[in-house]
């Protein structure tokens, strides 16, 4: 028994509790208080246990009243208790047999132990009765005033008893009946779902529940949140937690069945990874079958995330002007393994694959990457993907880089990135070389070339790239996407040398893909040259931007061929072109790669087929390259294969009904003659049912005494329902089933009728899965033609680049660049150049500038200039027409003329770098030290404000270290620009060449601007600014000028103006009184020849600073 300090356990009541007699009446209460003795001093336990705030009804055994009681008689006094006594006398005297057993008795506790006996087997046969009356009833929770009581009532009961009693009473609470209740709480669908999601705990399940789509427990919550619809509370986690064994229902959320594809899509946008649980046999089918009885089956029919949903027209709900410009869609696969080194030296072996599932372009690279990791950071700025697969744990900064890159809503990619991790053993690369050779021995059991070659192909790839092809393939399983990797004509490598390699902070600080105030595409490069009319042909121009040409050959074919566009606008060639792209409405790439997978709908099966179709007709006529009406090689090609795909895009749509087709209708898409023989024989038999229909109206009729045969009638979608009026139902026979009715009539089913249209619902269901079969084989013959249908499809995404580089080039003030040949030194030369982007956004147009690099006049420039007054725009405007012209468009200048960059490196801006613990000048100092390590004689580079980060004398230091090296060693093109005037002493000493061929190494030029009136003296500096390029060194930079139109305080600006001018007399006066030493020491002093010139190129320097 339980020490009196401890309440008393709560159990349920006996049936016996529920059937006790509750007196009411207050003289009865008096009479039983009378009868009792006040419980002796050890029973205050007892008392302060069952104490409540209003009086409980009485029980055989609560002696814990009796105190009560014994306070209630002091206060009535003596007169109470005689009163008491009489009412007591009646009720003995009125007490009849059937309500002896009930009646309250002081003296139970001293029966004898045969009594006891008999009373414990009586309980016991109560209580298996009570639990067979909760287990009929179900959970009594609707009773929960009487469950408390009772259970309370019992538990005081168990309180009072003797030691036998204690040990009988807690047999019904038994670990196995409690885990039974829990269980059979959850109905059988919930259970099936239960199975389905143990197995799947990564994945938000929408179940498919009769007409709609249902969301269980966590998964609820997170819908409801995410798709804004009401979750109804219940159990959220699927673990049975003893936190939640009051509820017996999982939470739920709907949505109905013909919005599942918008909210799917919303849920997958938000990195979710969906799957969708679909029932897979169907009502008629499962009466007819065994499982009759039972829930029915449901499989994960589909999977979906980010980088892998192509299940619906168009694409996931691209991100907002603010938000950031559109990831590429890229599913990319990462593994790394260290190499050497540690700390700063640290170098790491990565190996990378990316496929987009939606266009079926693959890219692999392998290479080595140092501390910064800025090999990786360049090739995840290119990709964009939307979704990682991490084979293996990485190093501490890789995966602080990716956390960077993916973790927040206005990252370069656009948008969050899902993150999936999977494990790497030991033996990974020899498990990842055998799956690889079974996937692709598979297909090559075909015994064609293709597929050998495939294998070929794929067995030459690097270790790191083919444990991520293995785990890719692995993947893209689970999403039944891996046929992608059969598409080996599209695997690319990144580190293709065709193309120039721009790294990420170049595309970051060129605004190649988005602008560097609100991330968005709008005043990028891309935003300026997109003039194209497709989905397909923007993504081809987006990579062309991304990877100018290196191969001088193809870079003329292209200009050659946007030249000719240019000139050949408003013909009937061009017209014809155009309005033919105008036309696709569809994205062809995507519904291409859609019906290989087998995802196609029917409407989108036929608009593919029939703008496929329409292409092909316009150029049917084309026979060789003279029939294009063009002569650039580039379009000729383009042009030539399109009408190629005519005879098997006309050969498919010749068996489809278009009017089935665009309503969707999947019994009528064949044509008649093309069914197939299960289609046939489906639609025979339904034919067979419904004559047997038509002719059982006549035994009806007879049946109901009628000589005419009665007529069908449908109500509330119920068919075949015959009408009897009510005054007729005496003829009506028993077997007949009656489905509804009204005042008048009543309408009934045959037993006829009934079997027939069950078997018509059999056939109905099987016809319908004969139609979708046909369908799917429909799909793989299309499939099997997936190569020349997505050449044509590439080509008129060519034509589509082609035009919109042309339709810039028909800009006023656009030029075609000249390319030297490979052996020219490095020269770049423009002629009233303009930025390509600001020209767009300003008002009133950018100020030309002209400019020149190279042997002849200098390999660098230093430029100086005052704040704001154009030095960076300048440089990125050199930089973008360089990017520009390569990528085979024309240029915002009179003329320009180059020799081919390799790479374009930049160094602009002040940023840090939180989370990889770098500071601004260090973030500074490690972008520089990148450049310099990978620049070429043949790169560009520009370097912006190098070394202000820091203290003078150390960033001055820095700057001119830098700037001799990359004149010197490297012999790159470079535009420097700084803030460190007396930068022009290093420059005008540093030469390229030696005797003869010696040259200037640096040209000093800077923005030209007017001074004002009180430019010269304390009073506020009036600058207006040029924005124009001329040769000098600005000795100033103003930047109170700038503090100025920035606001700030006047009284601020004139105590910045007095010390700004005490300091620059201060240096005069210290550079004079170094350029008196130095004078004295050319003339009086005695050193060797060599340092008297020494000292005579200091003086001068001096002299010019001066």
């Amino acid at each position: 028994m339980a020490g009196p300090s401890r309440p008393p356990d709560k159990k349920q009541a006996s049936i016996s509790s529920f059937f006790t007699p509750r007196n009411t009446s207050p003289l009865v209460n008096l009479s039983q208080n009378a009868s009792k003795k006040p419980p002796p001093a050890e029973s205050k336990s007892s008392k302060s246990t069952s104490s409540r705030k209003r009086p409980e009804p009485q029980t055989d055994d609560s002696e814990d009243e009796a105190p009560r009681n014994a306070k209630r008689r002091r206060s009535n006094g003596p007169s109470a208790t005689t009163d008491t006594e009489d009412a007591v006398a009646s009720l003995k005297l009125s007490a009849s047999s059937r309500t002896e057993r009930y009646a309250l008795d002081s003296s139970r506790p001293s029966q004898d132990e045969g009594e006891k006996q008999e009373d414990a087997a009586e309980r016991k046969k109560k209580e298996e009765l009570h639990r067979k009356f909760v287990k009929k009833l179900g959970h009594p929770d609707s009773m929960f005033s009487y469950r408390q009581r009772d259970t309370e009532s019992a538990a005081v009961e168990g309180e009072g008893e003797e030691g036998e009693d204690d040990e009988e009473e807690p047999a019904p609470k038994t670990t196995a009946k409690k885990k039974g209740a829990k269980t059979g709480k959850l109905t059988p669908m919930e259970l099936q779902f239960l199975e389905i999601k143990r197995k799947h705990m990564d994945t938000l399940l929408i179940v498919e529940v009769g007409y709609k789509f249902r969301f269980f427990g966590e998964d609820a919550r997170i819908a409801a949140r995410e798709l804004s619809i009401v979750c109804i509370p219940g159990k959220f986690r699927y673990d049975e937690h003893p936190s939640e064994a009051h509820l017996d229902r999982f939470a739920s959320a709907s949505i109905p069945v013909h919005r599942l594809p918008v909210h799917a899509k919303r849920l997958v946008a938000a990195g979710y990874k969906v799957g969708v649980v679909r029932q897979i046999e169907t009502a008629a089918l499962k009466k007819a079958g065994d499982n009759r009885n039972a829930p029915f089956v449901r499989k994960l029919t589909n999977v979906y995330t980010k980088g892998t949903y192509i299940d619906e027209t168009g694409e996931l709900d691209q991100p907002g002007e603010t938000t950031g410009a559109s990831s590429g869609g890229y599913l990319l696969c990462l593994t790394e393994t260290p190499a050497k080194g540690m700390g700063t030296d640290e170098k790491v072996n990565v190996g990378i694959i990316a496929v987009q599932p939606a266009t079926g372009d693959i890219i692999y690279d392998e290479f080595e990457d140092g501390f910064m990791r800025r090999e990786i950071e360049t090739r995840l700025l290119h990709i964009s993907p939307c979704e990682f697969l991490i084979v293996g744990d990485l190093s501490k900064a890789t995966d602080k880089l990716i956390q960077h890159l993916s973790g927040s809503s206005t990252n370069v990619f656009g948008d969050k990135s899902r993150v999936e991790r999977v494990p790497k053993s030991k033996t990974m690369a020899a498990e990842a070389y055998s799956h690889v050779t079974d996937f692709y021995a598979g297909k090559a059991k075909d015994s064609d070339e293709r597929s050998a070659a495939l294998l070929n192909k794929v067995l030459k790839l690097p270790e790191a790239v083919m444990i991520c092809l293995s785990a890719m393939i692995t993947h893209l399983t689970e999403y039944g996407l891996q046929h992608i990797f059969d598409l080996t004509k599209y695997f690319q490598s990144f580190s293709t040398r065709q193309h120039m390699l721009i790294n990420g902070t170049t595309l970051e600080s060129l605004e190649v893909y988005r602008n560097a105030t609100d991330h968005s595409e709008k005043g990028s490069l891309l935003w300026a040259l997109d003039k194209t009319h497709t989905r397909f042909g923007q993504r081809l121009l987006r990579k062309w931007i991304g990877r100018p040409l290196l191969d001088q050959q193809h870079l003329e074919e292209r200009v050659s061929a946007v030249e000719e566009l240019l000139n050949n606008q408003s013909t009937a060639n061009v017209d014809k072109l155009i309005n033919m792209l105008k036309s696709i409405k569809a994205d062809l790439e995507r519904s291409l790669i859609r019906i290989y997978y087998g995802k196609c709908t029917r409407p989108e099966l036929l608009s593919t087929l029939q703008t496929l179709q329409k292409i092909s007709f316009e150029y049917a006529r084309v026979k060789s390259p003279a029939d294009t009406g063009f002569s650039s090689p580039l379009l000729t090609s383009a042009i030539m294969t399109l009408p190629s795909i005519s005879p098997m895009v006309t050969a498919h749509l010749s068996k489809i009904n278009a009017e089935a087709a665009r309503k969707d209708d999947k019994y009528a898409f064949f044509l008649e003659q093309h069914e197939t023989e299960d289609i046939s024989e489906h639609k025979l038999g339904i034919a067979a049912v419904e004559q047997d229909l038509d002719e059982h109206r006549s035994e009806a009729a007879k049946d109901l005494g009628k000589k005419v045969p009665v007529n069908y009638v449908t109500v509330a979608g119920i068919e075949y329902l015959i009408e009897v009026a009510n005054t007729d139902l005496k003829r009506v026979p028993a077997s007949w089933a009656k489905i509804s009715g009204t005042k008048k009539v009543s309408r009934f089913h045959t037993p006829t009728v009934l079997r027939l249209i069950a078997e018509r619902d059999q056939h109905k269901e099987s016809l319908a899965s004969a139609c979708d079969q046909a369908f799917s084989d429909l799909l793989a013959q299309i499939a099997g033609e997936y190569q020349p249908l997505r050449d044509a499809v590439s080509s008129l995404s060519t034509l589509d680049c082609l035009l919109s580089l042309s339709t810039v080039a028909a800009l006023p003030g656009y030029t075609k660049p000249t390319f030297l040949p490979s052996s020219h030194p490095s020269f770049l030369s423009i002629t009233e150049g303009r930025h390509p982007i600001a020209e767009h956004l300003l008002p009133n147009g950018y100020i030309p500038f002209t400019m020149s690099l190279g042997t002849l006049p200098a390999l660098a420039q230093l430029i100086t200039g005052p704040n704001m007054g154009g030095k960076s725009s300048y440089t990125r405007a050199v930089a973008l027409l360089v990017l520009l012209a390569q990528i085979g468009s024309f240029v915002p200048a009179t003329s320009m003329a180059l020799t081919l960059s390799d790479a374009i490196f930049t160094r602009m801006g002040a940023r840090d770098n939180l989370f990889k613990g770098e500071s601004t000048f260090m973030v500074e100092v490690s972008e520089t030290a990148a450049i310099l390590r990978q620049a070429t004689p043949r790169s560009l580079v520009v370097l912006d404000e190098l070394g202000r980060g820091t203290s003078t004398h150390d960033g001055r230091a820095i700057a001119g270290a830098v700037l001799e090296y990359v004149v010197r060693d490297v012999g790159c093109l470079m535009l420097f620009v700084t803030h460190y005037q007396d930068l022009a002493g290093v420059a005008e000493g540093l030469t390229v060449g030696e005797g003869e061929e010696k040259k200037r190494g640096v040209e000093c030029v800077h923005m030209r601007f007017a001074k004002g009136a009180g430019a010269d003296k304390d009073e506020d500096e009036e600058i207006t600014f040029l924005y124009d390029l001329a040769p000098g060194v600005a000795h100033r930079s103003y930047g109170l000028n700038v503090a100025r139109l920035a606001r700030i305080p006047r009284k601020v600006l004139e105590v910045a103006a007095r010390k700004s001018r005490e300091l620059e007399e201060e240096v005069r006066a210290k550079r004079v009184k170094g350029a008196m030493a130095l004078v004295g020491g050319v003339l009086y002093g005695g050193s060797a020849p060599g340092d008297q010139e020494e000292k005579l190129e200091q003086l001068v320097g001096l002299v010019e600073q001066l």
